[in-house]
């Protein structure tokens, strides 16, 4: 499918919402899948757009993030872009599923003595095409370029993010066999200088990766 990257005007209770990209440029019609892997902003939020917010909640909820408890139009359409707030914990468990195929299942800091029974949440299909999004390296290019801190010699499905004025950043990725979760930033949630998904929490995920993968 094709996505409108161009910019956009969302009305919302304050006024106006104007999102922008990570490099403040506009790509016009894209992919959907250049738009996922190439973190690009404004396809997320029309993507939301025709989603809906309470179905995209839903979905977030049987994914494990149970600390979204408000309405869609709460969050408004800055949720496609991870305005709520959720924890590491969360949003590796649910990176898992993905790497589980769509399904999950509660996540345990010690290996229980019997396996969770995993529920399906997306369809193995929705899953696979998801990973295999989140692997491209061509697909990244449009904002990584093709050589960049996301490129591992093994299979990985990954992913970055930054919050608002650049307070966090996370890198959750995952390969056939391990699922690896990097937040970034200040316990004191002051901001940091020019220091993103791909710079900073980025580089601690691969040398994790790696040192698992050896």
């Amino acid at each position: 499918s094709l996505l409108d990257d161009s910019p956009l005007d969302v009305a919302v209770e304050s006024g106006i919402y104007q999102p922008g990209n990570y490099d403040g440029r506009f790509k016009g019609s894209v992919s959907a899948r250049s738009a996922l892997a190439s973190s690009l902003n404004i396809p997320a939020v029309r993507t939301l757009e025709m989603v809906g917010g309470e179905a995209f909640l839903q979905a977030l909820r049987e994914l494990g993030f149970h600390g979204l408890r408000e309405t869609g139009d709460f969050y408004g359409p800055a949720l496609a872009l991870g305005a709520a707030d959720v924890t590491l914990w969360e949003l590796v468990n649910a990176y898992r599923g993905l790497a589980n195929g769509g399904r999950t299942g509660e996540l345990f800091l010690t290996r229980p003595a019997q396996a969770p029974e995993l529920k399906p949440v997306f369809s193995p299909e929705a899953a696979f095409l998801v990973s295999d999004i989140l692997a491209d390296r061509e697909a990244r290019s449009l904002t990584f370029g093709l050589e960049n801190v996301l490129a591992t010699r093994f299979q990985a499905a990954v992913k970055t993010g930054t919050s608002k004025d650049m307070r966090d950043n996370w890198c959750i990725g995952y390969s056939p066999r391990f699922t690896v979760g990097v937040w970034v930033g200040n316990f004191t949630g002051e901001p940091m200088w020019d220091v993103s998904g791909v710079t900073g929490a980025a580089p601690v995920w691969r040398e994790v990766m790696n040192l698992l993968h050896r």
